[in-house]
């Protein structure tokens, strides 16, 4: 009998084979075409939006696939993915429904007729993540240790709320001698984030950026951060405790492998995208990307 790992490989497989490039070319030739023209309206109006919709593919992509459940609103009987606590800060419902996708991607993809918060609770790589819980649960998704080095990458743009990051600064059980930080943070870093963030329970602190200095813009700085100690979330620190997650880091950090960086992250990308897609009769086209037909 097959190991359930290599039936799910192959059903996995078989779904990715049913994508491809152009799928609406003969039934709806503009479509990609009217998506990125949209994509650049949106983004140009609100530049802030560009981490938001980056991490909502791959809060979708981690919950049983690529399906658009993230999208779904909660019912009086479900409580929906978005509503889920890892995905409280999600942003940029709006613009998804506006154009129905985000990433130039193969397509032939059908919706989730499921959309449950306790999944996406459950499986959702945690902020406080350590690399060998990431990498077991990016494993899950056939993802590895490179694409978790790579997509963190994507902490290059956007900001993050103090409950994410406040228990590095305060309370923290691998504190310092003065019982007040996370020894892998920086120390001139974390007296910037403590001004910003007063306390454990501070819900109203102001945001952080997660690549400071950079954070509306797509660039290799997120690596250099990380390399100084300057990576938000014990995730992003996380990455310097494996010798194969930190040579990347060091290595990008350097400045001189911007290229690789951007090739690598649109491979990882395009592997993440083709994680339990659904095809063929599997779920839906919704008509409204928030509501099931």
């Amino acid at each position: 009998m097959l190991p359930l790992s290599l039936l799910l490989l192959a059903a996995r497989s078989a779904a990715v084979a049913q994508l491809e490039i152009g799928y609406y070319s003969k039934s709806c030739p503009p479509v990609e075409a009217i998506v990125r023209e949209e994509m650049v309206k949106i983004i140009a109006a609100v530049p802030s939006l560009a981490g938001p919709l980056l991490w909502l593919h791959f809060h979708d992509c981690f919950v049983r696939g690529c399906d658009a459940s993230v999208l779904m609103d909660s019912t009086p009987v479900n409580t929906a993915e978005r509503d889920a606590k890892p995905n409280k800060s999600l942003r940029g419902f709006g613009s998804v429904e506006r154009v129905k996708a985000f990433w130039l991607v193969a397509l032939g993809r059908r919706d989730s007729r499921v959309s449950d918060a306790t999944e996406a609770s459950h499986e959702l790589p945690p902020a406080f993540g350590n690399v060998p819980l990431l990498a077991k649960i990016f494993a899950s998704k056939g993802l590895d240790l490179k694409d978790l080095v790579v997509l963190s990458g994507a902490h290059t743009l956007g900001t993050a709320h103090c409950p994410s990051y406040a228990d590095r600064l305060y309370n923290s059980s691998t504190a310092d001698e003065d019982g007040l930080v996370d020894p892998s943070l920086d120390c001139e870093y974390a007296a910037k984030l403590r001004l910003k963030c007063k306390s454990l329970d501070d819900g109203t602190g102001m945001l952080s950026e997660m690549d400071p200095g950079s954070y509306k813009t797509f660039d290799t700085s997120y690596y250099c951060h990380v390399a100084k100690r300057r990576g938000l979330f014990r995730s992003d620190a996380a990455l310097l405790t494996d010798a194969t997650t930190r040579g990347y880091v060091q290595r990008v950090a350097t400045g001189k492998f911007d290229e690789t960086f951007f090739r690598d992250f649109s491979e990882s990308m395009i592997k993440m995208g083709n994680v339990g897609v659904l095809t063929g009769a599997d779920g839906e086209i919704t008509k409204k990307c928030y509501v099931l037909n």
